[in-house]
């Protein structure tokens, strides 16, 4: 079984198709998880054939977007008034629990972990901040998985008016 099938059979036995992103901010809404990926997924295609981005692996991009908000499988429960908040009791971290998870299901490369851990660019902890740059000195596409992430946040899944 391929990477990417051994990593799709273990999120379907999760909650990964049906958490969402996030409590209150973009795809906040039961599968939105999925859809937030998948629009990551998406940006990193586009980015990669209009800049021309190499990648380690083949199957780099569909793993680093599937992979990067891992952390937040059963990050969130439904209040009183059915609306997401944040599980205490789930582990902290974000691209560093990521990494940790999608490493205990398949091997990734140093470059898909650099892409899952530092995703967040600089929105990490701005004492991570020196880290983040060294790690796009040496994988370039750390900073495209980045803006990916992004545009799809700010751009792919605002809500437009009227909706």
């Amino acid at each position: 079984m391929t990477r990417f099938g051994q990593l799709m059979k273990h999120l379907r036995s999760t909650t990964f198709f049906s958490d969402p992103a996030s409590a209150i901010y973009h795809c906040n809404y039961v599968s939105g998880l999925h859809v937030h990926s998948t629009n990551v997924f998406a940006n990193l295609i586009y980015l990669s054939n209009r800049l021309k981005l190499r990648w380690q692996k083949k199957d780099s991009m569909v793993i680093i977007a599937m992979a990067h908000d891992m952390c937040k499988i059963g990050s969130y429960l439904i209040d009183g008034d059915g609306k997401y908040i944040k599980n205490p009791n789930h582990p902290k971290g974000h691209g560093d629990l990521s990494v940790k998870m999608v490493k205990e299901i398949i091997d990734i490369t140093e470059e898909e972990e650099a892409c899952i851990r530092w995703h967040m660019g600089a929105f990490d902890e701005k004492e991570n901040w020196n880290l983040y740059n060294a790690a796009v000195q040496k994988f370039p596409n750390v900073l495209w998985t980045h803006t990916a992430d992004m545009m799809a946040t700010h751009f792919d899944e605002v809500k437009k008016d009227g909706e």
